[in-house]
């Protein structure tokens, strides 16, 4: 079963958590005491210590001077910022609109020898037509309510689609039969978007395959997910974006994903499902 997308992250916060506790113990302070030394309320270091408010970088330099553990500091930081970026809020992601998280997720497909993509609800970013990518991310930006620089973002979107050709990089693309039905943009849109799905799947490096509706279901339908190689698995919710880092359940999505490659269709029947999708449109 595929674990809770957020507790990874909920994990990496609890043991930062845990060692600034650790800190305040070994200097043999009470919770009392730590909060006089930093200048803030006992239920601001109840809060912290109990990993239920995420503290900031100033909030640990104070506690851990607090502690005399000043050399400490460093470390948790960076172990903080690192559970604050397994889950990210949209609303945080895209502030200054969706360019910006575009361009930074460029590195990570760079580095990954193996990206398995599974999508239920959308074409993968990775293989979206400009048409396309400009009617969903204009609806994201519409819904989100966040500054709209749509345009740039689609150039940067469109600008990864260069790994399908170059580098040592492989692909594993499973969609969900939902994808090549479900209208994104209009008309046009659609069936430029399928056609490049036929396109994709004559590629080299590619392995395309689609889950029919008639598929016998061995696991249910998930949130979107990408698994790079074997180090992280990306999923994106409704209100944010998972980065899953923890063994564990990076094992569970590949598990998920041997299930789900088990059900799909290759090669002419993949084929025959998208140009049933073409033809519906025409």
């Amino acid at each position: 079963m595929v674990l809770s997308p957020s507790s990874s992250a909920q994990a990496a916060r609890e043991a930062v958590a845990k060692r600034l506790k650790e800190l305040r113990l070994d200097a043999g302070i009470s919770g009392h005491e730590l909060a006089i030394r930093c200048g803030w309320s006992d239920s601001k270091s109840s809060r912290i210590e109990n990993a239920k408010t995420p503290p900031s970088d100033a909030d640990i330099r104070a506690w851990c001077t607090a502690c005399d553990a000043d050399n400490q500091a460093a470390d948790l930081i960076a172990a903080n910022r690192a559970a604050d970026s397994m889950y990210l809020e949209w609303r945080r992601v895209h502030r200054s609109g969706m360019r910006r998280s575009q361009e930074e997720i460029i590195p990570l497909f760079e580095r990954t020898r193996l990206c398995r993509i599974y999508c239920s609800n959308v074409a993968p970013g990775l293989i979206q037509t400009r048409e396309y990518a400009h009617a969903l991310m204009s609806s994201i930006t519409r819904f989100q309510g966040t500054p709209n620089d749509v345009d740039e973002a689609v150039e940067s979107r469109l600008a990864r689609s260069r790994f399908l050709y170059e580098g040592d990089h492989r692909y594993a693309i499973l969609l969900e039969e939902t994808v090549l039905r479900y209208k994104v943009g209009d008309r046009d849109a659609m069936v430029g978007q399928l056609r490049t799905m036929l396109d994709v799947m004559g590629l080299p490096r590619v392995s395309f395959g689609v889950i029919p509706f008639s598929a016998e279901r061995r696991i249910w339908p998930l949130e979107a997910f990408l698994v790079f190689d074997d180090k992280q698995v990306t999923t994106e919710l409704l209100s944010a974006i998972v980065n899953i880092t923890a063994p564990s359940e990076i094992s569970a999505y590949d598990k998920a994903f041997r299930e789900l490659a088990s059900m799909a269709v290759y090669g002419a029947a993949a084929r025959e499902l998208i140009n049933k999708a073409i033809a519906a449109l025409e």
